[in-house]
């Protein structure tokens, strides 16, 4: 039904004091924003790209002063828009970093922070997922008219205990979805290998345990031949015959299972398991570009999630050997390849001028990641920054390579060199696409226009701290005044000796204590100054030193006052593998298809 509007006669105009030709423009504008409202939104908001690479280093790109690896694409998103420099993902492993990325929230708000070894959700068939109380931008794009797709990874939980897909992207805001719900890993790779092979629990620990096992059987097999032992063969045989299923049941896992979760899905259909790692990146590439296309007329949000540059590493043949840095080198170039793909096309369709395009990594490149086949270096280069993935609170794990660009705004060339956060593209999209930002809960994120338009100089967070899991291993702090960027490490991980990683565990850990290093007072930096984190402030150097450290601990504790205790989703409860919630394309455990979309 039109709406009622009832006509403001010229006799009632004269009264009020305004000309009939004023009066009769006034009116045709109400009647067309009455009659059509949504078109004008529409023709206002722009369109978001928004990319995110896998465990990508800060080192890993030209205009980060890589001179080795080609990164055209992504230098060239730098020149025409802009490139923060202290771009901070809220964790340092992907699970907790994209749950803070879509909502705009630390990870421990919404249960996404653990607290022990496993910070990743290891499989599909458990019960972990980002909540659904839980709001992504992606959710209120949707509900204002914007067409959404996530293409690539999610890796933010599938099914909930009904056994419904409670956290697929679909239930979070994307009307599209094709991707991996899970992740890449070496799994998916026929021989990649498995980490876990690497991990010290199963080379120090388990393999000698089975060996053990294994001698301890033989013995008493051994006594009960020679008569040295009065025990019924069927009661010897049985008790051993479960043992060894119990020792088995790790390398089926390994072997079995876990492949089981490299599938691709288009919506809640899996149109692929195992998926094929050759033409992935073409694949992902062409739905982006199906998608644009098909929304060019409307206003879109595209989340283009990568699977490159985490292991399993895999590029086309054009890419093979085609750098400097062997398979992780091919691997970033592809990928910039597959970034320009898509900017072209955007260019193509003549959305350029209306859409804001991000590019960031959601942790740091994994300094431990060492081939099993030839020794090769399968993991990112964070540059001049200490730590990497998994590390909470050295740089290496958190600071991002991040560039944007807008041009309604942003001048090209733009720099800044204050903190931010990944937390930030929250409430910046949602701004500039004239959506309000919910009240109902706490957003960490701060808008990012003023600091990318010069309108403000210092970062609004004048506070940052950095979490392991759910323990809080460092804080940040900008002053309001001067170039000073204060940051305390509160706990750090013991590396091997002689390196800057955790070597022996393939991935350094959070908690246990001969895993961490305390430190009261804390390890105190001005990363301003000394981003490396080479130097540390000592109260002999900066007379301010127990001011600082005090100021910071205050900030500490008043996050800490703000968060509300919520269900963990790394919880063994959550995270514990239940075989029927196995996403599966055929038979369990014989799951394959290949179906075409």
């Amino acid at each position: 039904m039109q709406p009622r509007v009832q006509l403001i006669s010229s006799k009632t105009t004269r009264t009020m004091g305004m000309p009939k030709p004023a009066c009769c423009v006034l009116v045709g504008v109400c009647l067309l924003y009455l009659l059509c409202p949504s078109a004008i939104c529409k023709q206002e908001r722009p369109n978001f790209v928004l990319f995110m690479v896998d465990d990508m280093g800060y080192g890993d790109v030209g205009c980060f002063g890589n001179d080795t690896i080609r990164t055209p694409n992504i230098d060239r998103l730098a020149a025409e828009g802009a490139k923060l420099t202290h771009h901070l993902a809220a964790a340092s492993m992907c699970t907790p970093s994209r749950a803070a990325f879509l909502t705009g929230r630390y990870p421990i708000r919404s249960g996404m922070g653990s607290n022990h070894e496993v910070r990743h959700f290891p499989f599909l068939g458990n019960t972990a997922g980002l909540p659904t109380n839980e709001t992504t931008f992606a959710t209120l794009f949707r509900e204002a008219g914007y067409a959404t797709a996530l293409i690539g990874k999610w890796h933010l939980g599938l099914t909930c205990a009904s056994g419904r897909l409670c956290y697929h992207p679909n239930n979070h805001g994307f009307n599209y979805y094709y991707g991996a719900p899970l992740t890449n890993t070496r799994e998916c790779n026929q021989d990649g290998g498995s980490p876990y092979h690497e991990s010290t629990d199963y080379r120090v620990r388990y393999i000698p345990f089975c060996w053990a096992c294994l001698a301890g059987a033989i013995s008493v097999i051994l006594l009960k031949l020679l008569g040295k032992l009065r025990i019924r063969w069927l009661w010897l045989l049985s008790v051993q015959m479960l043992l060894a299923l119990i020792l088995a049941f790790p390398i089926v896992f390994l072997h079995q299972v876990l492949p089981l979760n490299c599938l691709l899905m288009e919506n809640e259909m899996i149109v692929e398991q195992p998926y094929s790692l050759e033409n992935l990146t073409p694949n992902l590439v062409n739905k982006s570009v199906k998608f644009i296309e098909d929304n060019a007329d409307r206003p879109f949000l595209l989340f283009h999630s990568f699977l490159k540059v985490h292991t399993a590493l895999f590029t086309t043949k054009e890419f093979e050997g085609r750098s400097q840095h062997g398979r992780y080198g091919d691997n970033v170039e592809e990928m910039d390849w597959a970034v320009g793909r898509i900017l072209d096309v955007i260019e193509k369709k003549g959305l350029s001028e209306k859409t804001f395009v991000y590019l960031t990594s959601d942790n740091g490149g994994h300094v431990e990641e060492i081939s099993v086949k030839d020794g090769q270096r399968e993991g990112g280069h964070n540059g001049i920054l200490r730590g990497g993935k998994g590390m909470g609170g050295w740089d290496g794990g958190i600071r991002m390579p991040t560039v944007l660009r807008w041009p309604k705004d942003v001048r090209p060339g733009t720099v800044v060199d204050e903190p931010t956060s990944h937390m930030d593209v929250f409430p910046t999209v949602l701004r500039l696409a004239h959506l309000k930002i919910p009240a109902d809960r706490v957003i960490d994120g701060r808008d990012l226009m003023p600091l990318l338009t010069g309108n403000k100089t210092v970062s609004d967070h004048q506070f940052l701290v950095h979490y392991c899991g759910s323990t809080i291993h460092a804080a940040r702090y900008r002053p309001p005044k001067g170039k000073s960027v204060w940051k305390a490490h509160y706990t750090t991980p013991k590396w091997d000796p002689g390196t800057e990683g955790c070597y022996e565990d393939f991935l350094c850990q959070c908690r246990r204590s001969w895993q961490v290093e305390h430190h009261d007072p804390p390890l105190l930096f001005n990363i301003g100054k000394d981003p490396s984190e080479r130097n540390p402030i000592t109260p002999e150097n900066e007379p301010k030193f127990a001011e600082i450290v005090a100021t910071i601990a205050e900030s500490v504790k008043d996050h800490r006052s703000s968060i509300e205790e919520v269900e963990s989703q790394f919880s063994l409860r959550n995270i514990m593998w239940r075989p029927w919630l196995q996403p599966c394309c055929g038979h369990f455990p014989f799951c394959s298809c290949t179906n075409t979309p």
